[in-house]
Parts: C-alpha cells; sequence; structure tokens
C-alpha cells in the first residue's frame, strides 16, 4: 500500500507582463505543520524553488525539477474578507487579489469535499483535466518515485497582481503561458487560486 502523506492547502498561479510566472503553495496541514512555498519560473526558463526548511525543499526539490534551491521563510498574509494573499520572502513579494469562484470551482462544489479531495477522484479526473487545462495533470509519477493525487474542491479566478522577484517589477497579470516546468503537471493557464488536498503515496 505504501506511506501516505496528506498536504490540504490552496495553490495560487499566476503568469505576469515580465514573463515570470509564480505558483505558491499555502499548506494549513501537512507532515511539517503549516507552511508555504513558492516556485518561480523566469522569462528565461530558471527555476527557482523558495523553500522555509530544508525538510520542504528535500520533499520538493526530489518532486519537481529546479535549477536553483534558496532556503528562506515564505509567509502568506490574507487579505481582508478573502480578497487576495500577500506573499512575502526575501526574493519575491507578491499580492493577487482573488475574484468569483470559476465555472470549474462551482462544479467541484457540487462533489462532496471527501470525494473531491481522494486519490480515487484524482484518477478519474486526470483524463479530463489534460484536455481541458492544458499542462494540468491530477496524478502522476515523481522524480524520486512517488505516486502523487491533487484532489482540487474549489477554483477562485486571480483577477490582479503586482509584486517583484529579485527586485524586479513582476508587471501586470498574465495567463500562465508558457506552462510551467517544473514537473509533471504545470499550473492552470488560467491564473487562479485552487484548494487542493494533495496525497503523495511512498513505496
Amino acid at each position: 500500500m505504501g506511506v501516505r502523506q496528506r498536504y490540504r492547502g490552496r495553490i495560487a498561479g499566476v503568469g505576469s507582463s515580465s514573463g515570470v510566472r509564480v505558483v505558491v503553495g499555502w499548506w494549513d496541514e501537512s507532515p511539517f505543520g503549516a507552511f508555504a512555498d513558492a516556485m518561480v519560473e523566469t522569462a528565461s526558463g530558471h527555476r527557482v524553488l523558495l523553500a522555509p526548511s530544508e525538510e520542504v525543499a528535500e520533499l520538493v526539490a526530489s518532486t519537481y525539477t529546479f535549477d536553483e534551491v534558496r532556503l528562506e521563510p515564505v509567509a502568506v498574509v490574507p487579505r481582508p474578507s478573502g480578497g487576495g494573499w500577500t506573499v512575502e520572502s526575501p526574493s519575491l513579494a507578491v499580492t493577487v487579489a482573488l475574484g468569483g469562484r470559476t465555472a470549474l470551482g462551482r462544479w467541484l462544489r457540487l462533489v462532496p469535499p471527501g470525494l473531491a479531495g481522494s486519490p480515487a477522484f484524482a484518477t478519474l479526473a486526470d483524463p479530463v483535466a489534460r484536455v481541458a487545462l492544458r499542462g494540468v495533470r491530477t496524478r502522476g509519477v515523481a522524480r524520486a518515485g512517488r505516486r502523487e493525487y491533487y484532489g482540487a474542491t474549489d477554483v477562485r479566478a486571480v483577477t490582479a497582481l503586482a509584486g517583484t522577484f529579485d527586485g524586479a517589477d513582476l508587471g501586470a497579470l498574465r495567463p500562465v503561458d508558457p506552462p510551467c516546468r517544473f514537473g509533471f503537471s504545470s499550473t492552470p493557464r488560467r491564473p487562479s487560486v485552487t484548494e487542493v488536498t494533495t496525497t503523495i503515496v511512498t513505496a
């Protein structure tokens, strides 16, 4: 059966007019407690992981592919009334504004949460996700041979972006295009925040 680890939280994926694409994971529950991390791909294709601890860096870097790993604190501060997030680290400062639930989010809300977040549902959803959301996979095999399942339970649109990476302005919000090249699955092309339960199964 393997050993299962479960992570519950949300993932924000955004593109920018500077060409930088950012994926932020904000996790309420995990084997490491609550934490946030960020994956950044620059316009030139340089892939950077920002991780708050060696344990998180080891897990994420053995799952996805990066050209550079930086150990630094990553903090996420919610904006009032659920209007968005502010993400802060020594390398990255970004604020995203949230809009309403997307059509996919409305559909996911009809699925019982226990089912929507399960590996079984992620397996069933994977063929649909591949067709409907370019570059997105809801299950796959990571670099270390672990099996990963992404069970989405809600999706909200990101409507605005402001911030910097390594001191350079990100510019305005744009689709996540081209897709990020971190691993077997990318974030959706439409900037969004996805509520998700991630299950990792190791041998």
